[in-house]
């Protein structure tokens, strides 16, 4: 009864283990999947590590606190990984003993230890338990060979999505925002459409780079006031702004950058179980959109601001904005604003100082 019982929960640790690596690891995710070790693991350790974060009154320092999540995770994910390997192996050793005391559990989970780590055991009942360590040496070769390949590619998908954040800096602000971007670059249509196109690759790389590594997500920025979902969220703004007061060619571009980036929001969305929230404060009163327009006249810009509806404007921010503030709850990321609503120099010209000392953080918002 014993034996059979500890070769059933080893088995099952080790099936479960194995299934989860290889789907976090190798299987392109889906949007919708059935409940994974990893999935759980990243619910319950973020909810603890951002509820500390909140308490974190200076923003850099909370900010710093939270950068160490995303790698750190990612490491103790590998832990619990091994564990469970060790574990499951263990109690297939303990199954194999002939006469299964509770005091040669110490001894099996020494000799499965031993082989996941390709280590000498000395641990050797009988032939079942020679195989056992052979299997689990190969798994733990194959294990350790993995993780090793996997981490290149997850701070290469890192890097590819930070190097298009740092060009928004001096197109956008920092933090980014519709209006300041639409101010800067929306002179010369063809240069807008260009800058339209690229954000419409970027976004579609987003979306696969976050379904199949949903960990990458919570790697923050190496600026306190710069995310991934602010620049996301800023494009979507001023895709609006385009597709509104533009027509032709550049319409149509900003309308296929605005599908790509509701699409990014809504499957991140549903990956990380945040269901869609009205934001508690409308990001664009009327008198905003009035001052943004005016602005945008005054710029000479390119689009054609009275054809900017407030009702058509309304709908279109009614099916990304909700998805996005669910997002930044989660994640204890600040929505941007659609214009500043006081002058923040951009990253590139502060000082070293100012950086050590800047006056937003994304997740300042949250903090108790």
């Amino acid at each position: 009864m014993l034996q059979g019982f500890a070769i059933i929960v080893g088995l099952g640790l080790i099936g479960v283990t194995l299934v989860d690596g290889f789907c976090t690891v190798v299987l392109p995710r889906r949007v919708r999947r059935a409940f994974r070790l990893t999935g759980a693991f990243y619910r319950f350790t973020w909810s603890l590590f951002a509820a500390a974060g909140r308490r974190i009154g200076n923003g850099a320092r909370r900010e710093e606190y939270l950068s160490v999540y995303g790698p750190l995770s990612f490491l103790t994910l590998l832990v619990c990984w091994a564990l469970f390997l060790i574990a499951g192996f263990g109690l297939l050793q303990w199954a194999a003993a002939p006469s299964m005391r509770l005091e040669e559990l110490a001894s099996a989970i020494y000799t499965s230890a031993s082989a996941l780590f390709m280590l000498t055991a000395d641990v050797h009942q009988n032939t079942f338990s020679r195989w056992l360590v052979t299997i689990e040496a190969g798994v733990g070769f194959g294990f350790l060979g993995l993780v090793v390949g996997y981490l290149p590619v997850l701070y290469q998908s890192y890097s590819s999505r930070e190097v298009r954040i740092s060009l928004l800096d001096a197109r956008a602000g920092s933090p980014p925002s519709a209006g300041e971007l639409v101010l800067r670059q929306s002179k010369n249509p063809d240069k807008v459409e260009k800058q339209l196109a690229d954000w419409e690759e970027w976004m579609a790389e987003l979306l696969e780079e976050h379904l199949s590594y949903p960990m990458l997500a919570y790697f923050r920025s190496q600026h306190q006031n710069q995310s991934w979902l602010a620049a996301l969220t800023a494009m979507l703004d001023a895709t609006v702004l385009v597709a509104l007061g533009s027509d032709g060619d550049l319409k149509r571009q900003a309308q296929l950058t605005f599908a790509i980036g509701r699409h990014a929001l809504v499957d991140l969305a549903t990956v990380f179980r945040a269901k869609p929230q009205v934001p508690p404060e409308d990001r664009l009163p009327s008198s905003h959109l009035g001052e943004l327009c005016t602005a945008l006249g005054d710029a000479k810009s390119c689009l054609q601001v009275d054809r900017v509806s407030p009702e058509k404007l309304a709908a279109l921010r009614g099916m990304y904005e909700p998805y996005a503030y669910s997002l930044s709850v989660h994640f204890l990321f600040a929505l941007p604003e659609w214009r500043p609503k006081s002058s923040r120099d951009d990253n590139w010209l502060a000082t070293s100082e100012e950086h050590n000392n800047a006056k937003f953080a994304v997740s300042d918002p949250f903090r108790d």
